[in-house]
């Protein structure tokens, strides 16, 4: 299986799945300190940064990939947050996740987040990512 990994984190995914064998193809996160750990532990594969512009990078158009995975940012959803939602910019982007899944239809998604994303302006934002 060929995975791809959005709001990377410091690849939970990658630890998880490598005794499966599973490739991870490429990365996608902006945060500079765990941006390092990545470089750190898989300096082999790309990160390509700012997940918001994949789908109209051109070496990204080209990866091929079993599993969209990542773990979008909770804070716009989280009951300790100020639930802002998908008024937060940081909520947005489980609906880019969403629009990188309709454009490349893996097999697989495994979208994480916190249970408060189910509750969230009345359970209308989990609506909008569904």
């Amino acid at each position: 299986m060929r995975y791809f990994s959005v709001c990377s984190g410091i690849e939970a995914a990658s630890v998880a799945w490598k005794g499966l064998g599973w490739e991870c193809v490429g990365l996608s996160e902006v945060e500079p300190f765990p941006c390092k750990v990545l470089n750190h532990h898989y300096p082999s594969v790309y990160n390509y940064g700012d997940m918001t512009k994949l789908l109209s990078d051109e070496r990204f158009l080209r990866t091929d990939f079993d599993v969209l995975v990542g773990g979008t940012p909770c804070q716009a959803f989280s009951v300790a947050g100020l639930r802002k939602g998908l008024a937060d910019p940081r909520g947005n982007l489980m609906l880019t996740f969403g629009a990188i899944a309709a454009k490349y239809r893996p097999r697989w998604l495994v979208w994480e987040n916190v249970p408060g994303v189910l509750s969230s302006n009345g359970g209308r934002d989990f609506g909008a990512f569904l």
